[in-house]
């Protein structure tokens, strides 16, 4: 079954706060609801399908729809780190499409940094029933340690350089200038990039991304429910989904689940990487925007550096505008996972609702891609190309 067209982004919502101490995570994830279903012009009595991952309090969705007094017939916690949001949105278009809801809500809220998290240099415990903890947890793995591990062997193999990488982060810098909300607004130089702390060697402390409270919202629904709002029409043209893992020790750390989830998604939408005018892309560290951007397409394999060098990731100049609000890098990462922002900044740039500044000309297609996990060890992606109609 093929999902083309058969449901649109009606809403999306961001959390303005990348500090709440004051506020749960449940309460969080309510506010973005009712944001997004703002944006729709739909209430939560419109809401029949509820979407949310491993960041939702208690049992996820029966205890969120509890807490948002909902009335649903279809629910789902598929839960694949940060790409589980790019993940919903397609899983909403095929139980829209199989008749099984007609508005879906989908919310991600969380408060890693009011709860004080050293979310990517101290090790997590994990879950002892995990069969990968036992053999791992020993060793003391954190987030940062497996991400440069694969930055380190990017550059062994590819000639790929700490330069290239910082280009990323000044790209991310560029477009923060222009969110109020972004927490980090300056515009920072490849130089001050590289003068930063070494946090794992070879990444720097601005390789990597911000840790924020926060959270959105995304509200999918049917063409029929399309057709009755005002607003403008952002349709899902084509996803793909992936999960890479270690595959028995035959481990290659220079790419990407977005080797697989990428094609797919073209192959369903019907067009290729030459043909999409804004991408948002994943970014816990620069060097997983370097791996995807190959991975996806943009560029052949191992030369993503020269790819991102020079400025061709801003807007307005570069070959790919990329993260305009900011991304992971500069502007928020709520609940440590990334990817429900890079639905949001794909709609508003599909919309015309993008920063001046950083709006892509007669944004017509747009690519959105998610990572969860680790791509030191295992993790899943996620990829969707969406359409203005």
């Amino acid at each position: 079954m093929t999902i083309r067209g058969k449901a649109y982004i009606a809403g999306a919502f961001e959390h303005p706060l990348r500090k709440a101490p004051e506020k749960s995570v449940a309460q969080l994830h309510a506010e973005c609801a009712k944001g997004a279903l703002v944006d729709a012009g739909l209430s939560k009595d419109d809401v029949d399908g509820y979407f949310c991952a491993g960041d939702a309090p208690g049992m996820g969705p029966l205890s969120m729809a509890d807490y948002m007094n909902l009335r649903l017939r279809h629910v789902d916690s598929t839960d694949t780190g940060g790409s589980s949001y790019l993940v919903h949105v397609a899983h909403a278009a095929e139980g829209i499409a199989l008749g099984k809801c007609s508005v879906a809500l989908i919310t991600l809220a969380g408060r890693p940094r009011s709860e004080g998290m050293a979310t990517g240099t101290a090790p997590r415990p994990g879950n002892p029933a995990q069969p990968d903890i036992q053999f791992e947890y020993p060793y003391g793995p954190t987030i940062v340690n497996m991400y440069a591990m694969c930055a380190m062997r990017h550059m062994y193999q590819y000639g790929t350089t700490s330069e290239q990488l910082a280009w990323i982060k000044v790209a991310a810098s560029h477009h923060a200038q222009y969110n109020p909300n972004a927490m980090l607004r300056d515009v920072v130089t490849v130089k001050e990039v590289l003068d930063s702390p070494i946090v794992a060697s070879p990444l720097h402390r601005l390789d990597c991304c911000v840790i924020s409270d926060g959270g959105g919202a995304l509200v999918v629904v049917a063409p029929e429910v399309m057709k009755s709002l005002r607003r403008p029409r952002v349709k899902l043209l084509g996803a793909g989904e992936a999960p890479k893992g270690q595959f028995g020790g035959d481990v290659d750390l220079t790419f990407s689940g977005a080797r697989w989830s990428g094609p797919r998604a073209f192959a369903e939408a019907g067009v290729a990487p030459a043909d999409i005018q804004y991408a948002s892309i994943y970014d816990s560290f620069t060097i997983t925007v370097l791996m995807q951007i190959e991975d996806l397409g943009f560029c052949e394999k191992g030369q993503g550096g020269r790819f991102v060098a020079d400025g061709n990731l801003i807007s307005g100049t570069g070959r790919l505008p990329f993260n305009t609000d900011g991304g992971g890098l500069c502007n928020n990462h709520p609940a440590n996972r990334g990817g429900m922002t890079k639905v949001i900044e794909a709609v508003r740039q599909l919309r015309g609702e993008a920063h001046p500044a950083v709006q892509v000309k007669n944004c017509a297609l747009a690519l959105a891609q998610g990572t969860g996990g680790s791509l030191g060890t295992r993790h899943g992606s996620a990829t969707l190309i969406l359409e203005r109609e």
